[in-house]
Protein backbone atom coordinates (compact mmCIF):
# COMPACT_ATOMS: atom_id res chain seq x y z
CA UNK A 1 0.00 0.00 0.00
CA UNK A 2 1.19 3.75 -0.86
CA UNK A 3 2.30 5.33 2.13
CA UNK A 4 3.05 9.18 0.98
CA UNK A 5 3.63 12.41 2.30
CA UNK A 6 2.42 16.01 1.09
CA UNK A 7 4.70 16.66 -1.75
CA UNK A 8 7.04 19.69 -1.94
CA UNK A 9 8.98 19.91 -5.31
CA UNK A 10 8.68 18.43 -8.49
CA UNK A 11 12.00 16.76 -10.01
CA UNK A 12 14.14 16.89 -13.12
CA UNK A 13 15.97 13.90 -13.33
CA UNK A 14 15.64 10.04 -11.37
CA UNK A 15 18.85 8.23 -9.50
CA UNK A 16 18.48 4.83 -9.31
CA UNK A 17 19.87 2.32 -6.87
CA UNK A 18 20.37 -0.95 -8.45
CA UNK A 19 20.34 -4.30 -6.50
CA UNK A 20 17.36 -5.01 -4.83
CA UNK A 21 15.68 -1.70 -6.72
CA UNK A 22 16.00 -2.62 -10.66
CA UNK A 23 17.16 -6.08 -10.28
CA UNK A 24 16.34 -9.02 -7.05
CA UNK A 25 20.09 -9.59 -6.42
CA UNK A 26 18.71 -11.07 -2.85
CA UNK A 27 17.47 -14.15 -4.83
CA UNK A 28 21.12 -15.00 -6.34
CA UNK A 29 22.84 -14.36 -3.19
CA UNK A 30 20.48 -16.28 -0.80
CA UNK A 31 21.21 -19.14 -3.36
CA UNK A 32 25.09 -18.93 -3.19
CA UNK A 33 24.89 -18.52 0.59
CA UNK A 34 23.22 -21.65 1.24
CA UNK A 35 25.77 -23.48 -0.76
CA UNK A 36 28.56 -21.81 0.61
CA UNK A 37 27.98 -22.30 4.09
CA UNK A 38 27.87 -26.04 3.85
CA UNK A 39 31.68 -25.73 3.53
CA UNK A 40 31.40 -24.90 7.28
CA UNK A 41 28.84 -26.77 8.49
CA UNK A 42 26.81 -23.76 8.67
CA UNK A 43 23.03 -23.44 6.98
CA UNK A 44 21.59 -20.36 5.44
CA UNK A 45 18.58 -18.97 6.93
CA UNK A 46 18.58 -15.55 6.05
CA UNK A 47 19.59 -14.59 9.66
CA UNK A 48 21.00 -10.84 9.11
CA UNK A 49 19.34 -10.10 5.63
CA UNK A 50 17.85 -6.65 7.44
CA UNK A 51 21.57 -5.64 8.00
CA UNK A 52 23.19 -6.31 4.75
CA UNK A 53 20.44 -4.88 2.49
CA UNK A 54 22.12 -1.71 1.17
CA UNK A 55 25.26 -2.26 2.52
CA UNK A 56 28.99 -2.63 0.70
CA UNK A 57 30.18 -5.90 -0.29
CA UNK A 58 32.98 -6.22 2.72
CA UNK A 59 30.27 -4.48 5.04
CA UNK A 60 27.77 -7.15 4.33
CA UNK A 61 30.54 -9.91 4.47
CA UNK A 62 31.48 -8.70 7.91
CA UNK A 63 27.80 -9.34 8.91
CA UNK A 64 27.94 -12.47 8.17
CA UNK A 65 31.50 -13.82 9.04
CA UNK A 66 29.71 -12.45 12.93
CA UNK A 67 26.42 -14.05 12.35
CA UNK A 68 27.60 -17.01 11.61
CA UNK A 69 30.72 -17.31 13.80
CA UNK A 70 33.06 -17.89 10.38
CA UNK A 71 36.68 -18.76 11.03
CA UNK A 72 37.42 -16.56 8.60
CA UNK A 73 37.46 -12.40 7.75
CA UNK A 74 34.80 -10.39 5.59
CA UNK A 75 37.70 -10.46 2.98
CA UNK A 76 38.76 -14.19 2.43
CA UNK A 77 35.12 -14.68 2.20
CA UNK A 78 34.58 -12.19 -0.28
CA UNK A 79 37.52 -13.78 -1.86
CA UNK A 80 35.52 -17.15 -1.89
CA UNK A 81 32.20 -16.22 -2.67
CA UNK A 82 32.75 -13.48 -5.24
CA UNK A 83 33.76 -16.34 -8.06
CA UNK A 84 30.20 -18.25 -7.37
CA UNK A 85 28.55 -14.78 -7.49
CA UNK A 86 30.00 -13.62 -10.89
CA UNK A 87 29.02 -16.76 -12.60
CA UNK A 88 25.55 -15.97 -11.49
CA UNK A 89 24.87 -11.96 -12.49
CA UNK A 90 23.53 -12.69 -16.24
CA UNK A 91 20.49 -15.23 -13.83
CA UNK A 92 19.58 -11.56 -11.99
CA UNK A 93 16.16 -11.12 -12.90
CA UNK A 94 14.82 -7.64 -13.06
CA UNK A 95 12.35 -6.22 -10.46
CA UNK A 96 8.66 -6.26 -11.28
CA UNK A 97 8.45 -2.80 -13.37
CA UNK A 98 12.20 -2.16 -13.95
CA UNK A 99 12.27 -2.37 -17.29
CA UNK A 100 8.85 -0.31 -17.79
CA UNK A 101 10.48 2.85 -15.53
CA UNK A 102 13.77 2.15 -17.14
CA UNK A 103 12.13 2.47 -21.17
CA UNK A 104 9.78 5.15 -20.26
CA UNK A 105 11.87 7.49 -18.69
CA UNK A 106 14.29 7.48 -21.73
CA UNK A 107 11.66 7.35 -23.87
CA UNK A 108 10.61 10.60 -22.08
CA UNK A 109 13.93 12.06 -21.89
CA UNK A 110 14.09 12.36 -17.91
CA UNK A 111 18.06 12.11 -17.15
CA UNK A 112 18.79 8.93 -15.30
CA UNK A 113 22.04 8.29 -12.91
CA UNK A 114 22.52 4.83 -11.18
CA UNK A 115 24.27 4.61 -8.01
CA UNK A 116 25.35 2.27 -5.72
CA UNK A 117 27.48 0.35 -3.40
CA UNK A 118 28.35 -2.32 -5.22
CA UNK A 119 31.85 -1.67 -7.43
CA UNK A 120 31.17 -0.08 -10.84
CA UNK A 121 32.77 -3.15 -12.47
CA UNK A 122 30.56 -5.17 -10.53
CA UNK A 123 27.15 -2.74 -11.49
CA UNK A 124 27.99 -3.15 -15.61
CA UNK A 125 28.80 -7.07 -15.29
CA UNK A 126 25.43 -6.84 -14.26
CA UNK A 127 23.01 -4.29 -16.15
CA UNK A 128 25.20 -5.87 -19.32
CA UNK A 129 22.58 -8.89 -19.24
CA UNK A 130 19.69 -6.68 -19.99
CA UNK A 131 19.68 -4.89 -23.27
CA UNK A 132 19.21 -0.68 -23.13
CA UNK A 133 20.04 -0.50 -19.48
CA UNK A 134 23.30 1.10 -19.73
CA UNK A 135 23.06 3.12 -22.73
CA UNK A 136 19.89 4.60 -20.48
CA UNK A 137 22.01 5.91 -17.58
CA UNK A 138 23.39 9.28 -18.46
CA UNK A 139 25.77 8.32 -14.99
CA UNK A 140 27.34 5.14 -13.71
CA UNK A 141 28.72 5.28 -10.30
CA UNK A 142 29.84 2.78 -7.92
CA UNK A 143 30.98 2.60 -3.89
CA UNK A 144 34.35 2.09 -5.13
CA UNK A 145 34.38 5.35 -6.56
CA UNK A 146 33.63 8.08 -3.28
CA UNK A 147 35.28 8.54 -0.29
CA UNK A 148 32.39 7.33 1.62
CA UNK A 149 29.39 4.92 0.54
CA UNK A 150 25.79 5.28 1.49
CA UNK A 151 24.29 5.90 4.04
CA UNK A 152 26.43 9.13 3.47
CA UNK A 153 25.05 11.33 0.63
CA UNK A 154 28.32 11.75 -1.35
CA UNK A 155 27.41 9.04 -4.41
CA UNK A 156 24.60 11.23 -4.70
CA UNK A 157 25.91 14.41 -4.93
CA UNK A 158 28.05 12.93 -7.10
CA UNK A 159 25.54 11.72 -9.14
CA UNK A 160 23.63 15.00 -9.44
CA UNK A 161 26.85 17.02 -10.18
CA UNK A 162 27.81 14.55 -12.70
CA UNK A 163 24.11 15.36 -14.34
CA UNK A 164 24.29 18.94 -13.93
CA UNK A 165 21.46 18.95 -11.60
CA UNK A 166 20.87 20.66 -7.99
CA UNK A 167 20.18 18.09 -5.87
CA UNK A 168 16.98 19.59 -4.97
CA UNK A 169 15.32 18.77 -8.57
CA UNK A 170 16.60 15.13 -8.02
CA UNK A 171 14.27 11.84 -7.38
CA UNK A 172 16.14 9.10 -5.69
CA UNK A 173 14.53 5.29 -5.91
CA UNK A 174 15.64 2.92 -3.20
CA UNK A 175 15.34 -0.48 -1.53
CA UNK A 176 17.34 -0.20 1.49
CA UNK A 177 17.62 1.93 4.94
CA UNK A 178 21.27 3.34 3.88
CA UNK A 179 19.82 4.33 0.42
CA UNK A 180 17.18 6.34 1.85
CA UNK A 181 19.42 7.62 4.28
CA UNK A 182 22.13 9.32 1.58
CA UNK A 183 18.92 10.30 -0.47
CA UNK A 184 17.21 12.50 2.06
CA UNK A 185 20.78 13.61 3.45
CA UNK A 186 21.75 14.77 -0.11
CA UNK A 187 18.45 17.25 0.13
CA UNK A 188 16.51 14.79 -2.41
CA UNK A 189 13.08 13.38 -2.40
CA UNK A 190 13.19 9.58 -1.82
CA UNK A 191 10.79 7.03 -3.16
CA UNK A 192 11.01 3.84 -0.97
CA UNK A 193 10.36 0.36 -2.14
CA UNK A 194 11.35 -2.11 0.60
CA UNK A 195 12.95 -5.15 -0.26
CA UNK A 196 11.67 -7.17 2.60
CA UNK A 197 7.87 -7.48 2.60
CA UNK A 198 6.10 -5.44 5.49
CA UNK A 199 8.80 -3.25 6.02
CA UNK A 200 7.13 0.10 5.58
CA UNK A 201 6.93 1.39 9.07
CA UNK A 202 10.76 1.35 9.47
CA UNK A 203 10.80 3.59 6.36
CA UNK A 204 9.44 7.18 8.24
CA UNK A 205 12.24 8.96 6.60
CA UNK A 206 11.21 8.52 2.59
CA UNK A 207 9.07 10.93 0.68
CA UNK A 208 6.70 8.48 0.10
CA UNK A 209 7.28 4.17 0.54
CA UNK A 210 5.28 1.74 -2.22
CA UNK A 211 4.64 -1.78 -2.31
CA UNK A 212 6.48 -2.23 -5.67
CA UNK A 213 7.35 -0.29 -9.19
CA UNK A 214 4.24 -1.22 -10.15
CA UNK A 215 2.98 1.36 -7.71
CA UNK A 216 4.99 4.31 -8.94
CA UNK A 217 3.29 7.13 -9.75
CA UNK A 218 5.62 9.73 -11.59
CA UNK A 219 3.05 12.44 -12.10
CA UNK A 220 3.42 12.98 -8.39
CA UNK A 221 6.70 14.27 -8.81
CA UNK A 222 6.20 16.47 -12.10
CA UNK A 223 7.48 13.80 -14.18
CA UNK A 224 5.33 12.31 -17.13
CA UNK A 225 2.80 9.85 -16.06
CA UNK A 226 2.87 5.89 -17.41
CA UNK A 227 0.05 5.20 -19.85
CA UNK A 228 0.10 2.19 -20.00
CA UNK A 229 -2.98 0.98 -17.43
CA UNK A 230 -5.85 -0.20 -19.02
CA UNK A 231 -9.20 -0.10 -17.17
CA UNK A 232 -7.94 0.22 -13.64
CA UNK A 233 -5.34 -2.79 -14.67
CA UNK A 234 -1.47 -2.86 -15.58
CA UNK A 235 -0.50 -5.89 -17.89
CA UNK A 236 2.81 -7.49 -17.01
CA UNK A 237 4.63 -10.06 -18.21
CA UNK A 238 3.05 -13.44 -18.31
CA UNK A 239 4.14 -14.86 -14.64
CA UNK A 240 3.75 -19.01 -14.71
CA UNK A 241 2.85 -21.13 -11.72
CA UNK A 242 1.21 -24.37 -11.09
CA UNK A 243 0.60 -27.33 -9.27
CA UNK A 244 -1.73 -29.83 -7.24
CA UNK A 245 -4.68 -27.92 -4.92
CA UNK A 246 -4.23 -28.62 -1.58
CA UNK A 247 -6.17 -27.18 1.55
CA UNK A 248 -5.32 -23.65 2.58
CA UNK A 249 -6.41 -22.12 6.12
CA UNK A 250 -10.09 -21.88 5.31
CA UNK A 251 -10.32 -17.94 5.72
CA UNK A 252 -11.62 -17.12 1.85
CA UNK A 253 -14.81 -19.72 2.84
CA UNK A 254 -14.89 -19.61 6.58
CA UNK A 255 -14.35 -15.71 7.45
CA UNK A 256 -15.31 -14.33 3.59
CA UNK A 257 -17.63 -16.51 2.24
CA UNK A 258 -15.50 -16.98 -0.73
CA UNK A 259 -14.10 -20.54 -1.04
CA UNK A 260 -10.70 -20.70 -2.30
CA UNK A 261 -8.22 -22.66 -4.10
CA UNK A 262 -4.79 -23.26 -2.96
CA UNK A 263 -1.02 -24.06 -4.30
CA UNK A 264 1.50 -25.49 -1.98
CA UNK A 265 4.74 -22.79 -1.77
CA UNK A 266 7.48 -25.35 -1.68
CA UNK A 267 8.52 -25.40 -5.45
CA UNK A 268 8.26 -21.16 -5.16
CA UNK A 269 10.93 -20.43 -2.82
CA UNK A 270 11.35 -16.71 -4.52
CA UNK A 271 8.06 -15.67 -5.96
CA UNK A 272 8.80 -13.51 -8.64
CA UNK A 273 6.16 -10.89 -7.92
CA UNK A 274 5.48 -8.65 -5.08
CA UNK A 275 2.56 -8.55 -2.44
CA UNK A 276 -0.30 -7.45 -4.41
CA UNK A 277 -3.79 -8.22 -5.94
CA UNK A 278 -3.37 -10.23 -9.76
CA UNK A 279 -5.71 -11.85 -12.24
CA UNK A 280 -4.88 -14.32 -15.46
CA UNK A 281 -6.29 -17.21 -16.18
CA UNK A 282 -6.06 -21.16 -14.41
CA UNK A 283 -6.62 -24.20 -16.23
CA UNK A 284 -7.81 -26.88 -14.03
CA UNK A 285 -6.73 -30.51 -15.69
CA UNK A 286 -10.36 -32.13 -15.71
CA UNK A 287 -12.38 -29.28 -15.94
CA UNK A 288 -11.27 -26.33 -18.13
CA UNK A 289 -10.22 -23.08 -18.03
CA UNK A 290 -11.20 -20.10 -16.02
CA UNK A 291 -10.77 -16.70 -14.81
CA UNK A 292 -8.05 -15.88 -12.27
CA UNK A 293 -7.83 -13.09 -9.32
CA UNK A 294 -7.34 -13.68 -6.61
CA UNK A 295 -9.75 -16.67 -6.94
CA UNK A 296 -10.92 -18.29 -9.41
CA UNK A 297 -14.01 -16.48 -10.91
CA UNK A 298 -16.54 -19.17 -12.00
CA UNK A 299 -19.12 -20.97 -9.11
CA UNK A 300 -18.40 -25.10 -8.62
CA UNK A 301 -20.45 -27.69 -7.15
CA UNK A 302 -18.01 -29.84 -5.24
CA UNK A 303 -14.14 -29.43 -3.87
CA UNK A 304 -11.50 -30.68 -6.35
CA UNK A 305 -8.46 -30.75 -4.02
CA UNK A 306 -5.30 -32.50 -5.76
CA UNK A 307 -5.98 -31.95 -8.91
CA UNK A 308 -3.65 -30.15 -10.84
CA UNK A 309 -4.20 -26.13 -11.26
CA UNK A 310 -2.02 -23.95 -13.56
CA UNK A 311 -2.31 -20.32 -13.67
CA UNK A 312 -0.91 -17.13 -16.03
CA UNK A 313 -1.11 -14.38 -14.23
CA UNK A 314 -1.09 -11.44 -16.81
CA UNK A 315 -2.31 -8.28 -14.72
CA UNK A 316 -1.89 -6.50 -11.62
CA UNK A 317 -4.70 -4.44 -9.98
CA UNK A 318 -3.26 -2.57 -6.99
CA UNK A 319 -0.86 -2.94 -4.11
CA UNK A 320 -2.30 -5.01 -0.50
CA UNK A 321 -3.82 -3.22 1.68
CA UNK A 322 -5.42 -2.76 5.09
CA UNK A 323 -9.13 -2.52 5.68
CA UNK A 324 -10.58 -1.79 9.11
CA UNK A 325 -13.47 -4.23 8.87
CA UNK A 326 -14.27 -7.56 7.07
CA UNK A 327 -17.19 -5.98 5.53
CA UNK A 328 -14.57 -3.52 3.62
CA UNK A 329 -12.27 -5.91 3.10
CA UNK A 330 -15.08 -8.53 1.31
CA UNK A 331 -16.44 -5.41 -1.22
CA UNK A 332 -12.69 -4.71 -2.34
CA UNK A 333 -12.38 -7.89 -2.87
CA UNK A 334 -15.26 -8.30 -5.10
CA UNK A 335 -14.48 -5.15 -6.53
CA UNK A 336 -11.56 -6.10 -7.46
CA UNK A 337 -13.02 -9.17 -8.92
CA UNK A 338 -15.42 -7.19 -11.41
CA UNK A 339 -12.18 -5.11 -12.13
CA UNK A 340 -10.66 -8.46 -13.35
CA UNK A 341 -13.69 -10.18 -14.96
CA UNK A 342 -14.03 -7.07 -17.46
CA UNK A 343 -10.37 -6.61 -18.11
CA UNK A 344 -9.75 -10.56 -19.16
CA UNK A 345 -12.37 -9.75 -22.10
CA UNK A 346 -9.66 -7.32 -23.46
CA UNK A 347 -8.08 -8.59 -26.59
CA UNK A 348 -4.73 -7.87 -24.78
CA UNK A 349 -5.55 -10.30 -22.00
CA UNK A 350 -7.92 -12.95 -23.50
CA UNK A 351 -5.07 -13.91 -25.92
CA UNK A 352 -3.61 -15.46 -22.90
CA UNK A 353 -6.81 -18.00 -22.45
CA UNK A 354 -5.09 -20.18 -25.41
CA UNK A 355 -1.65 -20.38 -23.64
CA UNK A 356 -0.18 -23.59 -24.35
CA UNK A 357 0.61 -24.07 -20.40
CA UNK A 358 -3.14 -24.00 -20.01
CA UNK A 359 -3.67 -26.14 -22.44
CA UNK A 360 -0.86 -29.15 -21.46
CA UNK A 361 -2.93 -30.55 -18.39
CA UNK A 362 -6.06 -30.35 -20.31
CA UNK A 363 -4.31 -32.50 -22.94
CA UNK A 364 -2.96 -34.57 -20.10
CA UNK A 365 -6.12 -35.81 -19.17
CA UNK A 366 -7.72 -36.41 -21.96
Amino acid sequence: MSIAKAFRKLVSCVLLDLDGTLLNTDGIVNDALKVYLVKYGKQWDGRGTQRIIGKTPYEAAAVIVEDYKLPITANELLSEINPILSDKWCNIKAQPGANRLINHLREHGVPMALASNSSKENIETKISCHPGWKESFSVIIGGNEVTCPKPSPEIYLEAAKRLKMDASSCLVIEDSMPGVTAGKAAGMEVVAVPTIPKQSHLFTSADEVINSLLDLQLEKWGLPAFEDWIEGTLPIEPWYIGGPVIKGFGRGSKVLGIPTANLSTESFSALELPSGVYFGWAGLANRGIYKMEPWLLHDFNEDFYGEDLRLVVVGYIRAEANFSSIESLVAKIHEDRKIAENALELPSYLKYRDDPYLNTSLQLNC
